[in-house]
């Protein structure tokens, strides 16, 4: 499955230098943990400060609820999740206490009639 979701940088560009540069090489327990929970690729996109994640999951084996706990149970995963919150912010139409959000496709070329 693809999920396509959404999420704000705070507008300060060392700031955003300084997440780019975590991104490089993230640290490897975030890999496993991502993996672990059936992440199978994974893409994020900026522009300004708006920032796009493609995440291709495992269907037999993801579950969001399943990640998130395993988010807050896993104190080197809870500790990056802290030092990213440090640079991101909420977009205007993320619900409160959440980060990335989930964005509605609205056009699939396949979908298309010739």
């Amino acid at each position: 499955m693809r999920t396509v979701l959404a999420l704000d940088l705070k507008d300060d560009p060392a700031l955003i230098a300084e997440y780019e540069q975590h991104h490089r090489r993230i640290w490897p327990e975030i890999a496993q943990h991502l993996k672990q929970q059936g992440v199978t690729g994974m893409e994020i996109y900026r522009l300004g400060t708006r920032m796009m994640m493609v995440m291709e999951t495992d269907d037999a084996v993801f579950d969001a609820a399943a990640m998130a706990a395993a988010t807050d149970t896993d104190p080197r995963v809870r500790a990056w999740e802290e030092l990213m919150w440090r640079f991101q912010a909420p977009t205007p139409w993320t619900p409160a206490g959440q980060k990335w959000v989930s964005m509605t496709r609205i056009f699939d070329l396949s979908q298309q009639q010739d």
